[in-house]
């Protein structure tokens, strides 16, 4: 039944409004109309005093309620994510592959195709983090899996993972630019991170094409007097790049500073992992993050819209561009700004409903 879904205000991704309702038909926004204008055909669902905004889309992201998708290669895994999601207000993910073994890629990309072929939701494909990354900043990857990347390699994984692969991360530095050209004509984001580079390499990385960073300051050459690194080449190039905003694998004050300078391109990432004590990759629960068993830094025990209270409450930014960090920006990076991250006609009609505090009220999916 064709749904009006009412509130005291409505973040429609770029303005808040109040008095106006969202007409949802079959999934699909239709229109905001003001609340004395509802077509009689139309179900109303008052949601009082709280706030409307489109769900939130997570691009970097490994597992969920005790699921590791690496670890357990299933649709259960898949499953468990997006519940976890969910209950941070993000509708749409990206599934997450550390560096590994190509024959582990293949079988998730199998995985997903058949999570998919099964009515699986919210997945929007595959983010495949490495291996063609830098060894100097592996961070939690897997070192003996870390290669340099071949046109033969990267092309048969572009066939068997089509349609399916969506993101790699990698390091400029070990890519020749033949390989980032051929990512890019087969419509992969390409995103730098786990990099060395200097400030050359990475702007040269950047004049390639590649128009996004991973996890900014994490696993990347940082921005010096004498040599600006990766992040100074972030900073100059206007390039996206994605943030974990939780004060554990950036400051909240680097938050802030970064926001300032890239404005509209910084984004937020859970970079969540779940707690898994056996297979290569193991993530300890440490209260506020994960690591490895040595206790280095391997993963967030973020949730979307944590990353958004966090981003108001302890990095001073503003409510709704905090918003669109988790919404529009992200579906910006995957050129889906059109139809999620936001609510206009058209879009599809995934919304959260917070109440003042910025508490999780309820999700809406597709209109339910």
């Amino acid at each position: 039944m064709p749904t009006a879904f009412i509130a005291n205000q409505i973040f429609d991704g770029y303005e808040t409004v109040s008095g106006k309702a969202i007409l949802v038909d079959d999934g699909v926004v239709i229109d905001i109309v003001t609340s004395v204008n509802i077509p009689t055909r139309y179900n109303k669902k008052d949601l009082g005093k709280n706030l409307i905004a489109p769900a939130f889309i997570d691009l970097q992201i490994y597992g969920g309620n005790g699921k590791l998708f690496s670890t357990e290669l299933t649709t259960g895994s898949l499953e468990a994510t997006y519940e976890y999601c969910l209950q941070g207000g993000c509708t749409q993910f990206m599934i997450t592959m550390a560096t590994n073994s190509i024959e582990k890629f293949l079988k998730g990309i199998d995985v997903i195709r058949q999570y998919w072929s099964e009515g699986g939701k919210g997945l929007m494909g595959l983010h495949l983090e490495g291996p063609y990354i830098n060894s100097a900043k592996k961070g939690a990857h897997i070192e003996k899996h870390i290669k340099k990347p071949t046109i033969e390699e990267v092309n048969m994984l572009l066939q068997k993972g089509k349609n399916v692969i969506k993101i790699m991360t990698l390091a400029p530095e070990q890519c020749d630019k033949e390989i980032i050209k051929l990512l890019l004509r087969n419509k992969i984001v390409v995103s730098a991170g786990h990099t060395n580079a200097t400030y050359h390499e990475a702007i040269n990385g950047f004049i390639a094409g590649i128009p996004v960073a991973t996890h900014l300051f994490n696993a990347m050459s940082p921005l010096q007097g004498r040599e600006p690194g990766m992040v100074g080449a972030i900073y100059d190039s206007g390039v996206m790049s994605s943030v974990v905003c939780d004060g554990v694998h950036v400051d909240f004050a680097s938050v802030r500073i970064s926001k300032k300078i890239m404005k509209e391109k910084l984004f937020f990432i859970t970079d969540a992992v779940a707690e898994i004590l056996h297979g290569e990759y193991q993530h300890v629960f440490k209260g506020d993050r994960y690591t490895l068993p040595n206790g280095i830094l391997s993963g967030s025990a973020l949730t979307m819209l944590q990353a958004v209270k966090n981003g108001v409450e302890k990095a001073g930014i503003d409510l709704e561009e905090s918003l669109r960090m988790a919404s529009l920006y992200p579906a910006r990076v995957m050129n889906k700004d059109q139809i999620s991250g936001c609510i206009k006609p058209g879009s599809a009609a995934d919304f959260v409903v917070l109440d003042e505090l910025l508490n999780l009220e309820r999700v809406v999916v597709g209109g339910e």
